[in-house]
Formats: C-alpha cells, structure tokens, sequence
C-alpha cells in the first residue's frame, strides 16, 4: 500500500528577523553622516513599519538601508508593501507593510501552474491562506517545488510539512 506524500505552501514571516533588521537599519540611520540632524528614523508602528526623514528621498533611502539589512538576515523582499513618501508637517513619512499568507487569488494562480506545468496525478487544494500539495510520487512533489521556485511569484514561498 503506497501512501500519499505531500507539503504545504506557505507564505510566512519571521517577525523576529524583520524586527532585528529594523534595529540594525534604525541604528545605522542614527549613525550615518548623511542622515545627522535630519530628523530621520524608522520605527514599528503595530503592523507596519514607519519611515520618516525630511524629504522624500532620504526616506527612500532610508528604506534601501532597511531592504539591505533584510536581504542580509535571509528576508524574502516580496513580504514588503511599500507605500508612496507622503508630507507630514515638516517631515515624509513612509508607511512599509508587510505582506504574509497566500491570497485566494495566488493559491489559484499558482494551482494552475501546479496543474497546467507540473507532474500528472498532483493535486492541489487551498486550506486557508495556505496550499496543500499531494501525491503518490515524491519526486513529483520535489518537481513541483522545482518548477515553483524557478517561477517569479509576487509572494514569497517556503515549502514545509513534507512528509
């Protein structure tokens, strides 16, 4: 009897990393020579991050300091949701949401490139924010996995729970 192996598609975020990277990026604003009395920093702010420096540039800047330390801790940046710099009183402020869990409207983009270029006898099926992937064959399975990460997909995606 041959049972069925599968894995979940997931799209999280190691809040902690994302945290540190933020410390990292706000202690490198503090110390940079380009940014002293700028009234420049980042911050959490609930769910979001929060970006604020004197002009739109050097808050776009600030978030390429902040998108380094993130790619430097292994930090996928498909998680971020970045707004447009908008003027408030004297300063922009630059709203950085973070994007976690697979859409409805991702989960059936990527089961049909699961069903339309993956191996027959795949089957797929949409659990929430999250994809279960299931087959006799695990080299099916590790095809899938292959074909996924060779695709760009505007979510970041780790494959867990393979059994």
């Amino acid at each position: 009897m041959a049972g069925e192996s599968s894995f979940d598609i997931v799209s999280k975020l190691d809040r902690q990393e994302v945290d540190n990277a933020v410390n990292q990026a706000a202690k490198e604003v503090a110390n940079r020579f380009d940014f002293r009395n700028v009234d420049a920093g980042i911050k959490w702010s609930g769910q979001a991050i929060e970006i604020q420096a004197n002009s739109a540039e050097r808050a776009n800047a600030i978030l390429d300091v902040l998108k380094d330390k993130l790619v430097k801790r292994k930090v996928s940046l498909k998680v971020l949701d970045v707004g447009e710099p908008r003027p408030s009183g004297k300063l922009y402020k630059l709203t950085v949401g973070l994007k976690e869990g697979i859409s409805q409207e991702n989960a059936k983009k990527i089961s049909k490139i699961i069903r339309d270029e993956g191996p027959k006898g795949v089957k797929t099926q949409i659990q929430g924010d999250e994809l279960r992937v299931s087959s006799k064959k695990k080299d099916d399975l590790q095809q899938v996995i292959a074909l996924l990460k060779g695709k760009d997909l505007d979510v970041a995606l780790q494959f867990v729970n393979y059994r």
